[in-house]
């Protein structure tokens, strides 16, 4: 039987990189299988083993790093550098989950409390069995590997089904992952189309799904989890605002924000989308952001459109930005396929497509604000809530201003930060989708809780789970719970 097959190509010259097949719901089911089996053993070597063999799985993918770096710049397009950064988070993401897994999820006593005196209370948590992550084609290494590595770590195996962008770095990922793990096939590739992913997200086998792209894709993946009340993480798109405050320091601001907003060619979940600057220090930051911008070129800075179709949303962002704003640099002639120049538009209406949806593209508007309360409130002013920037001189208000924000990171005087801090958590809220990847929550998130309670001795008089039980014990119990609880705080 002739196996079906599709080719990865490199946007950038239209070359096919790969040639991979389209594995349908048998393969995903026969993959499932082998698991589960995997799981089991793979849980049983305990967290000590796990660990040895995650480290290993570290060292394997740094001594191919720059192999995999030329990977994922030939299915992505972006350049060689870009890669290797998200190749090096990615290390430092598996680091991490290795070291931290068996303090995050191992057993630990718990307090039962005064009522609860004669029991010994434990918790930890344990593997769920198989995990299927769905993952994206933007940074093909990084952000998938934050759910893998930490399913991994928790003792779950991994079925990884990756865009059909970029199907080969996830192979090569799976397939550097067995020289540490030879014994089973603990992390499995599977590549196709959205069949592989539906019947991956489908099969009652797998015990979560971590997905990550577009929020309209997330809400397909959740109707196919529903059937089986399986449970997932969605990390989707962003929007996300650069605020720059009165005091803030503008070369250091100007120079994050154009990183945020072109670096990948825009093709960011947390990359600076929408910029809001304080009336104070607009123009300065202006004349600065501009200066900047002409130094940086697509398809030599940054890298194509990964992405055909993307170039018409951007397009028409570009198009509905330009007939009502103030053009700074670029404008619809910037799109020239598969690459786009930078664009930044001033004086947007808040109602623009271009400020109320997700462009994934090398654009940036900019607002004027009296303060910056007023431009957190345009921040918050969206649908989506996965990050955000704060650049401000006064430590306090900044912090205040991140804590404020409806995001789920925020970065002071830097950008994208959080994400390089494996022990933060990682993901967003209302349209960003929700869950966490990194750090504890993300041990967590692929773990399931299990408590125990056990009674080391009989409470003298307190027989109360009895039907023998007497009202002079429900008095004995109504007397100290009123001696604990009942005082009214004044």
């Amino acid at each position: 039987m002739t196996t079906l097959t599709f080719d990865s190509l490199n946007p950038a010259t239209g070359t096919v990189v790969g040639s991979h097949p389209k594995q349908g719901p048998e393969a995903v089911h026969a993959a499932v299988g082998r698991a589960e089996e995997a799981a089991a053993w793979w849980a049983g070597l305990g967290a000590a083993e796990r660990r040895r063999r995650l480290l290993d799985y570290k060292a394997v993918i740094t001594q191919n790093l720059r192999q995999l770096a030329t990977l994922v710049h030939e299915e992505t397009g972006k350049p060689v550098g870009d890669a290797t950064l998200e190749i090096v988070l990615a290390i430092t993401h598996i680091d991490w989950a290795a070291r931290n897994a068996a303090k995050v999820l191992g057993r630990r006593r718990v307090s039962p409390g005064m009522v609860g005196l004669n029991l010994a209370a434990t918790l930890e948590y344990l593997p769920l069995g198989v995990v299927g992550v769905i993952g994206p084609w933007n940074y093909p290494v990084f952000t998938p590997m934050g759910s893998i590595a930490y399913a991994l770590a928790a003792g779950n195996a991994v079925v990884f089904k990756p865009s059909e962008l970029t199907p080969g770095v996830g192979v090569r990922l799976a397939e550097l992952f067995a020289e540490s793990v030879p014994e089973h096939p603990v992390l499995q590739t599977v590549t196709g189309l959205g069949e592989t992913g539906a019947a991956l997200a489908g099969d009652p086998r797998v015990k979560k799904i971590a997905f990550t792209g577009s929020t309209a894709t997330a809400k397909r993946v959740m109707a196919a989890c529903a059937q089986n009340l399986t449970p997932m993480v969605a990390e989707c798109g962003g929007k996300d605002a650069f605020i720059v405050d009165a005091d803030a320091d503008l070369k250091a601001a100007a120079d994050a924000c154009l990183w945020g907003a072109l670096s990948n060619a825009g093709q960011t979940c947390v990359g600076v989308e929408r910029v809001y600057v304080v009336d104070a220090v607009y123009a300065p930051f202006m004349r600065e952001l501009a200066e900047r911008a002409k130094t940086v070129k697509a398809g030599q800075d940054y890298g194509p459109i990964t992405m055909p179709g993307q170039l018409d949303i951007i397009r028409r962002h570009i198009d509905e930005a330009t007939k009502s704003g103030k053009v700074v640099t670029g404008g619809p002639e910037s799109v020239r396929a598969p690459f786009v120049d930078p664009v930044i538009v001033e004086d947007v209406p808040e109602d623009s497509p271009a400020v109320r949806e997700e462009t994934f593209g090398p654009t940036i508007t900019v607002r004027r604000t009296r303060d910056a309360r007023e431009a957190l409130e345009l921040a918050n002013a969206s649908a989506y809530g996965l990050a955000g920037t704060i650049f401000s001189g006064n430590t306090r208000r900044a912090m205040e201003l991140a804590r404020l924000m409806r995001s789920g990171m925020t970065a002071i005087n830097s950008v994208i930060s959080f994400a390089g801090v494996p022990a933060l958590p990682f993901g967003g809220v209302g349209d960003s989708g929700f869950g966490r990847i990194h750090g504890a929550d993300g041990l967590r998130e692929f773990a399931r809780p299990k408590a125990i309670s056990r009674q080391r001795f009989a409470m003298p008089g307190m027989n109360l789970t009895s039907f023998s039980r007497g009202a002079d014990e429900l008095e004995r119990l109504i007397r100290l719970v009123t001696f604990l609880h009942g005082r009214r705080k004044r």
